[in-house]
């Protein structure tokens, strides 16, 4: 079967300022080189800690990064670790351990074990927002601030009680909570909350993929909890179009908690016996979109120093449309598996001809391999000037 491209100065402007964009990344990716750009900046009314080493924040980015080496007893990476951020879905372990505080988990009824099941799996909001009203709400973080000694997390602002994604939370006192649940809590508990996390869903309940950052960057074993805000379409689903509540776009006082420009957190524990405990926590400009959010997060998880991590084989790749499905086999005639966020950047470990894709005035017969989706997705999508992509091996 052959295939045939446009040259690049007969296409739409649009499609050659991506693919330039992506090219460049790609070219970076395979010549091995790195580019640091933005700052760590401290959010708000903080005061920003030390660095132990150099994470790559990128550019417009305002992160909180901790690496916890449980081996060692040490930091591996800490930037601006004591900056607070809204939780987001992060704040469902609190809850969930607030839920099990001096209970077992197989004291839980029915009901409550399902929703803590989907809560931590699939990160289910109303699940959240049950516990979050029948617990006390607000009460809930005070306890666990007691109970955890936890230096940067207070319960949401005042104007907004009942928004438990707008509790505070820093970096550092996320590895306090991971520690926490590894070291201290009752062997059933731990086994409970960190099975329900090695069983994170890739799409969220919301329609949102979630297997970002640590879950994109390394191999398994590992646990996440992820949070997101203020985003209006996460892929999983082509019809997600889950729109951020007003109040996600306010700001309160003026050195308060940033509650307005979109976050993507990633949280977990890494690599055999649970080595490392990795907390990243983001802020992006307003109106970036969630591939974007979805990519620069991946990158800033890969830059980092995690002891006993083990890291997928295969290039990143940046892709271009939406609603782009990835499938069991190299043909639209297969069962999708998912559909990606629009324009998230994908590792690909080979490729392979299959069907003829043709989105005029592109046509494609090659497809990639997605050892993370399990699938393939049309190289037609994938942000490289060929349709071949060069350096990626034959399946």
């Amino acid at each position: 079967m052959t295939t045939s491209r446009t040259p690049l100065t007969a296409r739409a402007a649009t499609r050659a300022g991506v693919l330039f964009g992506a090219a460049t990344t790609l070219l970076c990716t395979l010549m091995g080189a790195t580019a640091t750009a933005g700052t760590a900046g401290a959010a708000p009314g903080t005061t920003p800690s030390p660095s132990v080493a150099q994470a790559e924040i990128p550019a417009g980015v305002t992160a909180g990064v901790a690496v916890f080496d449980r081996q060692t007893g040490a930091f591996t990476e800490q930037v601006n670790s004591a900056g607070q951020f809204r939780s987001a879905s992060v704040v469902k372990l609190l809850i969930a351990l607030d839920l099990l505080w001096n209970r077992s988990p197989d004291a839980l009824a029915a009901a409550d074990r399902s929703r803590v099941d989907a809560m931590l799996r699939g990160s289910d909001d109303a699940a959240a927002s049950h516990f979050w009203s029948v617990n006390g709400s607000g009460a809930i973080i005070d306890r666990m601030v007691a109970r955890l000694g936890l230096t940067d997390t207070a319960r949401p602002p005042s104007t907004h009680p009942g928004f438990w994604g707008y509790t505070a939370l820093s970096a550092r006192d996320t590895v306090k909570i991971y520690r926490h649940l590894l070291d201290s809590s009752p062997t059933a508990v731990r086994d409970y909350v960190l099975g329900n996390l090695r069983q994170s869903t890739r799409c969220a309940t919301d329609g949102y993929d979630q297997h970002f950052g640590i879950a994109g960057s390394f191999d398994r074993p590992w646990a996440v909890k992820q949070g997101w805000s203020g985003f209006s379409s996460g892929g999983c689903t082509a019809t997600a179009t889950a729109a951020p509540r007003s109040a996600d776009r306010e700001r309160t006082a003026a050195g308060a908690v940033d509650l307005a420009r979109p976050a993507l957190h990633t949280t977990g524990v890494v690599g055999a016996g649970d080595r490392s405990i990795v907390a990243v926590l983001t802020l992006h400009p307003t109106g970036t979109a969630y591939g974007k959010a979805y990519s620069d997060v991946g990158r800033l998880t890969r830059s980092l120093n995690v002891p006993g991590a083990t890291r997928p084989a295969g290039t990143w790749i940046g892709t271009w449309g939406s609603g782009v499905r990835v499938r069991a086999e190299a043909t639209t005639a297969a069962a999708p598996l998912t559909t990606l966020p629009a324009g998230v950047e994908v590792l690909v470990r080979c490729q392979k001809r299959g069907q003829q894709v043709s989105v005029p005035p592109y046509v494609n017969d090659w497809w990639a391999y997605l050892p993370q989706y399990g699938g393939f997705m049309s190289n037609i999508y994938l942000s490289s000037p060929e349709n071949q992509v060069p350096g990626v091996p034959v399946c």
